[in-house]
């Protein structure tokens, strides 16, 4: 088939249409269904046209409501915003460092280096949060250790006591994410011309005042593209909270998992869920701008 002819050029441009059609908008459009319709007495949900007619429920309006009046929803997204900020924040701080060297290592190094940040996509993220809950548990080595160590030096009196925090839940939330961190900012430092850091050297800059002056300017599309990349997904998680988090910290993903599995409200749950996608579709909007921006310095 030649690509070049007006067939094959809507068959190239129609099947990634096709395909979002199919994984994306036909199941928004069944949760937004979900999202008005009613509960049926006995479980599930009524259909939103029976009986000849429409019916529909405004499931959004106690959401909004809610998240107006300060109410759990809003208790719920403020604490999701706070933790996938923190992780974004956290991630640029370790990540950076780590995508400079391998921008600025041998280029026969970097594929290995590169093998090392993904590696842990080899492994199920299920296993690796497990991994860091056993880590620190309170009887395990890593923790009564340092627990041993401060209370030999009269630091602390009682044992440490790491597993269900916020501590807990932000490593694994760091530890999980960082890859999509670095990724992005590698991709954009690799592609800075080594020469501006040369001419800045010969203009007598420091390689301090280079750092902050030339090299993070370049590579703020990058950064952009991290900080978005961690924190969208970051605002719906809920594997990692509910399982190295506390009772106390509530995320909006354990929400709505509550209302789908424990208060068994689908239409609530659905309509939750929509608000989640409007929560996140601004961060989306500023992601896909700098990664068209990271696009034209190829």
């Amino acid at each position: 088939m030649n690509i070049k002819t007006p067939r094959g050029k809507w068959l190239v441009i129609g099947l990634p249409y096709f395909w979002l059609l199919v994984m994306l908008l036909l199941p928004f459009l069944y949760l937004f269904q979900v999202g008005i319709s009613e509960m049926e007495p006995g479980g599930g949900f009524y259909k939103i046209y029976r009986q000849g007619g429409w019916f529909l429920k405004n499931n959004f309006a106690p959401i909004w409501q809610d998240i107006v009046n300060g109410g759990t929803y809003r208790s719920a997204y403020l604490s999701s915003l706070y933790y996938a900020a923190m992780t974004a924040f956290w991630c640029l701080i370790i990540g950076y460092p780590f995508a400079y060297f391998m921008a600025r290592a041998r280029k026969e190094l970097q594929p290995t280096l590169l093998l090392f940040v993904m590696l842990p996509f080899w492994i199920s993220m299920l296993i690796r949060v497990y991994a860091i809950k056993v880590l620190f548990n309170d009887s395990g080595f890593l923790v009564t250790t340092i627990s041993g160590i401060l209370q030999g030096f009269g630091l602390i009196q009682d044992p440490l006591h790491v597993m269900g925090t916020p501590f807990s839940m932000m490593f694994g939330m760091v530890y999980v994410y960082i890859p999509f961190m670095i990724l992005p900012l590698y991709s954009t430092l690799s592609k800075i011309d080594p020469r501006y850091w040369e001419a800045a050297a010969d203009l007598g800059s420091t390689p301090f005042k280079t750092f902050f002056l030339v090299t993070v300017p370049l590579s703020k599309a990058g950064i952009i593209a991290g900080l978005m990349l961690v924190f969208i997904p970051c605002v719906g998680e809920y594997v990692i909270p509910q399982l190295l988090g506390g009772a106390e910290i509530l995320m909006i993903g354990r929400v709505l998992a509550d209302e789908y599995f424990q208060n068994a409200d689908w239409p609530l749950a659905s309509a939750l869920a929509i608000t989640i996608i409007l929560l996140v579709i601004v961060p989306m909007m500023i992601l896909n701008k700098y990664e068209e921006q990271a696009g034209e310095l190829k």
